[in-house]
């Protein structure tokens, strides 16, 4: 009998938002064995997220779904003066997909994220990035070309899969019919624990649920116009 070269178990970079948290709950729907993992970065935003991210983990318990594993990654010193750290300018509903964007974040998460699971005997990290994401480290070619590198830096076997990379945003807000939703996070500016409303994120939030043909339930300190 051939020995399996990877674990059954799966990590997931999770972000705590709609895609991330869809995503772990359909790998649960599988059968899988979940593995989650978060990167505190000093983010402006983090609090509230990672309390939001507890809250969904909790509701979708399962046996095959492992404790968080919080790991810490400042971007601070990178990022300094940037509206994501000071929370100051945050870009707003109308504003381009381009505006939110942070220079290497997906280059730093995974390398974070795909050591640990390495270093821990998970063979998969599995992210929620759609093929829609229209940045150049979303890419294919990006995944491949990291995971080789970091395979070749232990000399342990990594695959970075992206589930959702074939389905548009109206067919991953299908897949999260059933889940509690209402307790994911997206806000770039909450207030508390609550969504600004108002943010670039906001809006992309409140058009997913309208894609998805499904009630908004989550509570925004204000909308936009």
């Amino acid at each position: 009998m051939k020995t399996p070269t990877a674990s059954p178990t799966v990590g997931v970079l999770m972000s705590g938002g709609l895609d991330s948290s869809i995503l772990l709950g359909s790998l649960l729907r599988e059968g899988r064995c979940v593995q989650p993992l978060y990167i505190r970065s000093s983010l402006a935003w983090e609090t509230a997220e990672h309390g939001a991210l507890c809250r969904f983990l909790a509701a979708v318990a399962s046996p095959r779904l492992a404790d968080l594993v919080v790991l810490d990654l400042p971007v601070d010193d990178l990022y300094r003066d940037h509206w994501s750290v000071t929370g100051h300018g945050v870009p707003g509903a109308g504003s381009p997909d381009e505006a939110v964007y942070l220079p290497g974040r997906n280059a730093i998460l995974v390398v974070k994220a795909g050591l640990w699971c390495q270093l821990h005997g998970i063979g998969q990290l599995a992210i929620g990035v759609l093929g829609s994401n229209p940045f150049s480290d979303a890419t294919a070619a990006f995944f491949e070309r990291l995971g080789s590198a970091l395979s070749l830096a232990l000399e342990t076997p990594l695959e970075i899969v992206r589930p959702f990379a074939h389905l548009t945003k109206k067919q991953v807000m299908e897949l999260g019919r059933g889940l509690p939703l209402e307790l994911t996070f997206s806000c770039i500016a909450p207030h508390g624990k609550t969504h600004c409303g108002r943010c670039n994120k906001c809006a992309e939030r409140q058009a997913a649920f309208r894609l998805g043909d499904l009630e908004d339930p989550t509570t925004y300190s204000s909308r936009a116009n």
